[in-house]
């Protein structure tokens, strides 16, 4: 994305009369040095706030509402993002690359492991609770670090591999100790580690094929998003009718609440959010900052999804979470030494 520039500065200097003392020269300077911290913290607190309430009101509607309808949610919120991102390029205010046969072709293998990814997300955050979910969803690291290796040849180093190691132990252990195990939602969620190993591996490759094919040679989030919401939809449609959620829908009362739609609505902000939030937040930053507050911010979400879901745990499997969290962390400050080495 081709970021605004930013605004011009406060005080406008006359070249020819330009005689400031020490005092005002610095004022600017710090003001400018402030703006700039508030801004790394706000990009912050955005995408830990878009990022950690997506999961949470998604668990909300299937589990609290009991919305037996995962498919329909995820067509809903894709559909909203389509809406808002169309809007926003009509305005001017964001570049999109348009949609053309050839694009579509090159990114449709892609987009299939995309709805995929996002159906079984659905699927397993029903049954299992948001900090088993956010414990499991780390076996996808040690999946793709497999895949890196014998897909790209990428090698990685002992404290990446002791770190997988920690994760893949923390989720067996989570497993054998939650209270609230649930065979159909651990089934879920392995797919879904699955499927989302491959959208990343995949993607590398697509995206540099779809590049050749776009106008500008280029494709930037808010094209991407596009592009993966606009293609999702006529496969959605297709999976509810395969999943017979139509019936459930003519049925359900849940669709006559304003309320239930309200937080539905709002749930496809907060999905698109994620990915407004995350660039800013990665603009104001950098990478190595994105990746470790992305590991811890798991902390605050794995926390609130048990006291606000009221979920039973142990000792031990609280442990199993906290064990499985600190691997995260782990992972990614050993992900960042190997990139500053490489």
């Amino acid at each position: 994305m081709k970021m605004m520039p930013s605004s011009p500065n406060e005080e406008q200097f006359d070249v020819e009369n330009s005689k400031l003392d020490k005092d005002k020269e610095r004022t600017p300077r710090t003001a400018r040095v402030v703006k700039v911290h508030n801004q790394a913290l706000l990009s912050g607190l955005a995408y830990c706030f878009s990022s950690c309430g997506m999961i949470l009101v998604n668990k909300f509607v299937l589990s609290s509402y009991d919305f037996n309808a995962g498919i329909s949610l995820m067509l809903y919120q894709n559909l909203i993002s389509v809406v808002i991102v169309s809007v926003l390029s009509i305005m001017g205010l964001v570049s999109t690359e348009p949609l053309t046969w050839r694009l579509i072709k090159v990114w449709l293998p892609v987009n299939v492991i995309f709805v995929g990814m996002l159906v079984t997300s659905m699927f397993s955050l029903r049954y299992i609770n948001v900090a088993m979910v956010t414990v499991l969803k780390n076996v996808t690291n040690v999946i793709t670090a497999l895949g890196e290796m014998y897909l790209f040849k990428k090698h990685h180093d002992g404290k990446v591999w002791a770190a997988l190691f920690l994760m893949i132990i923390s989720a067996i252990t989570g497993g054998i100790t939650d209270l609230s195990f649930n065979a159909i939602g651990y089934a879920w969620q392995t797919l879904n580690c699955f499927l989302t190993a491959s959208y990343s591996l995949t993607l590398r490759r697509v995206m540099d094929t779809a590049k050749q094919v776009t106008k500008s040679g280029n494709l930037n989030e808010f094209s991407m998003v596009l592009l993966n919401n606009t293609l999702s939809l006529p496969l959605g449609f297709f999976l509810i009718v395969v999943f017979n959620e139509v019936d459930y829908l003519l049925r359900t009362p849940l669709l006559r609440l304003p309320s239930f739609w309200l937080v539905m609505t709002f749930s496809g902000i907060l999905g698109l959010a994620i990915s407004f939030t995350s660039m800013w937040f990665l603009h104001q930053t950098g990478a190595t900052t994105y990746s470790l507050v992305g590991s811890l911010n798991k902390i605050p979400l794995s926390v609130a999804g048990i006291l606000l879901f009221k979920v039973p745990t142990s000792l031990e499997n609280s442990a199993s979470i906290f064990f499985g969290l600190l691997a995260g962390v782990f992972f990614a400050r050993a992900k960042i030494r190997e990139r500053s080495q490489s």
